[in-house]
């Protein structure tokens, strides 16, 4: 395994079993650190040595950890927590996750998410806070072993959630409109309660996107790539380049309109083919080229889906949804 092949691998593990694989864990584990050691890297160029550095550190994390998953710029660590629910009721018990980011040069959008989270806290709608992950915590930690400080996160979230990139391998043909209902819906409360707070996401992938499907709850995470309305999004997640309305990647300035046409997008794609005619022209409008052209309150749009909704189903009725069809 050379060593740019180890970098792209750890890059895109999601999971422990993606990262080690299921049949020789212990040899691809050696496989990695072989790959990645300094020791091989002496004549590398920097950015190919400070890449692999990162990647060497996911690597013994998760192996000392199976536990720890990896983000698109952070490690995550689950611990048992106190209770919050992703639909707001009941009592379900939750995790803290402990999001240290692999590079120090990243502390700014660790930073971007505690003042995204706070904010949202703050002047959020409390009915609806558990559609956005909990800030418990952020703090700096000294790596005892290089001098380097990293800003760290430390979040609660609710057990049993899944990403729609979970659904939709669990559903490779789309999932049913009927079911991608309650998830495009409860994504727009998720945008309006953050851009009523004047939080713009900047980065709503179905990675991030999570559902409790028993309770058809959502959790909107990874606030790292937020601004504020008018401002830039600082970052592209890597290898999502393609998700982007064209604002982001040409700096231009974000809005609430960003968010929404990646929603959009998300939905379309969760649906493939299953889409009817009526809600891809609702995401057609959704996702027109300018910013100023798309809808920019959530809150609205959620009405105007729901009309389009009860047109073509009648009155909402409880679905239940499982990820084994």
């Amino acid at each position: 395994m050379t060593t740019e092949e180890a970098i792209r691998l750890v890059t895109a593990a999601r999971s422990h079993a993606d990262l080690f694989g299921a049949e020789a864990p212990a040899r691809r584990y050696r496989e990695l650190v072989g790959a990645l050691h300094p020791d091989r890297l002496a004549a590398a160029d920097p950015r190919v040595r400070a890449a692999a550095t990162a990647a060497l550190t996911t690597v013994t994390t998760r192996w000392r950890n199976p536990e720890a998953y990896t983000g698109d710029i952070a490690t995550l660590h689950r611990k048992e927590g106190p209770l919050l629910n992703a639909s707001g009721r009941g009592g379900a018990p939750s995790y803290h996750l402990i999001k240290v980011p692999r590079h120090p040069g990243d502390n700014d959008l660790m930073a971007r998410e505690a003042r995204a989270l706070r904010r949202i806290a703050e002047r959020g709608d409390a009915r609806h806070l558990a559609y956005v992950p909990r800030l418990v915590d952020s703090h700096p930690v000294r790596d005892p072993s290089t001098g380097a400080e990293r800003l760290v996160n430390v979040l609660a979230t609710p057990p049993g959630l899944h990403s729609l990139e979970d659904v939709r391998r669990a559903y490779p043909d789309g999932v049913d409109p009927r079911d991608a209902a309650w998830m495009w819906r409860r994504l727009l409360v998720a945008l309006g309660l953050a851009h009523r707070a004047g939080v713009v996401h900047g980065a709503v992938l179905p990675r991030h996107v999570l559902i409790e499907p028993d309770a058809h709850g959502l959790v909107l995470v990874d606030w790292c790539f937020s601004a504020e309305p008018g401002g830039l999004v600082p970052a592209l997640v890597p290898g999502q380049e393609d998700w982007y309305p064209p604002e982001v990647a040409a700096k231009r300035q974000c809005g609430p309109g960003t968010d929404i046409a990646l929603a959009a997008r998300c939905m379309t794609w969760l649906m493939g083919d299953r889409a009817p005619h009526e809600l891809r022209a609702f995401a057609d409008g959704c996702r027109q080229p300018t910013l100023s052209a798309r809808p920019d309150d959530a809150w609205r749009l959620l009405r105007e889906l729901d009309e389009v909704l009860h047109r073509l189903y009648g009155p909402r009725t409880f679905r239940p949804f499982t990820l084994n069809p």
